[in-house]
């Protein structure tokens, strides 16, 4: 029967499923990197160097001989960290931060969202972040640290106003009415009411993340070389795109497919929370 369920709901959501899948991919490659690649990502061969697509080398090798395919799966592994780490950041500082604007509002709220909210927001995200590797040199820590800063804006706008609807239900005036502290109201009332919307937001942030990472390597403020990364990658490959176009075409795919994963996924989390779309369909 659950068996039946579940295939009748990839067949309502193909991109779903197909999301699903390719999540599933690639944190096989992420957790299981050292035994899937075939050869160390970093390790030269300059006698092989801008080899094409062959039995040896499944995605060929890039400039200094090293292996494109062993390369991509190792990238599958920072781009995952990072996407997990920056929205789990980026969610904290939202949900404390949009918490206390929306349940206290007045000279909090104020604060909070007019304040220091509207400040981040006037600010590129993506500028913000390549400000900030810059001055704190490159790194996975720093990249994940300077994604979050420009990041947490979003969550903290949406829990505000989720809270701020919430608030005002019975459920939670009964609550403060038999004496529930603040926190226990948000803990065990609010959050709990407002926690779909944040899978969602959280799930397509986790696309953005690992767009803007694979961004700031392909400048070269991402992860140091030689750790694998798929912009990092792509910034090798510029100037061998016509004569090698492998050397891009492995690691934008990855990038691509990696995005397209999250972007499915957080549109079917959507949907299916949805109670109106579950009622048109039935589920």
């Amino acid at each position: 029967m659950a068996r039946t369920s579940l295939l009748h709901r990839s067949k309502q959501q193909p991109l779903a499923a197909l999301g699903i899948v390719l999540l599933v991919i690639f944190l096989v490659c992420a957790l299981f990197a050292p035994w899937l690649a075939p050869y160390d990502p970093a390790r030269l061969d300059l006698t092989g160097r801008l080899m094409g697509p062959s039995a040896a080398h499944w995605f060929g090798t890039d400039e200094l001989g090293r292996d494109i395919l062993s390369r991509t799966i190792y990238g599958a592994r920072i781009s995952m960290i990072v996407a997990v780490s920056v929205v789990g950041l980026s969610l904290a500082v939202g949900i404390v931060a949009g918490c206390l604007s929306g349940f206290y509002g007045g000279v909090t709220d104020t604060i909070l969202n007019i304040y220091v909210t509207n400040a981040f927001m006037s600010l590129p995200g993506i500028l913000l972040a390549i400000a900030f590797v810059a001055f704190m040199g490159p790194g996975l820590f720093n990249v994940i640290l300077a994604l979050a800063i420009s990041g947490w804006v979003g969550y903290a706008r949406l829990v505000r106003g989720q809270v701020m609807a919430v608030k005002e239900r019975e459920f939670v005036e009964a609550a403060r009415a038999l004496g529930a502290s603040d926190l226990r109201v948000l803990c065990r009332h609010i959050l709990p009411n407002i926690v779909q919307p944040l899978i969602v937001q959280g799930a397509i942030g986790m696309a953005g993340a690992v767009l803007a990472e694979a961004t700031l390597s392909f400048l070269g403020l991402g992860v140091p070389p030689p750790a694998a990364s798929w912009g990092s990658m792509l910034n090798d490959a510029r100037s061998h795109l016509f004569d090698s176009p492998h050397l891009v075409f492995f690691p934008a795919m990855a990038v691509m497919l990696c995005v397209l994963s999250f972007n499915f996924i957080g549109d079917a989390l959507r949907d299916y929370l949805d109670p109106r779309t579950k009622m048109e369909t039935g589920i």
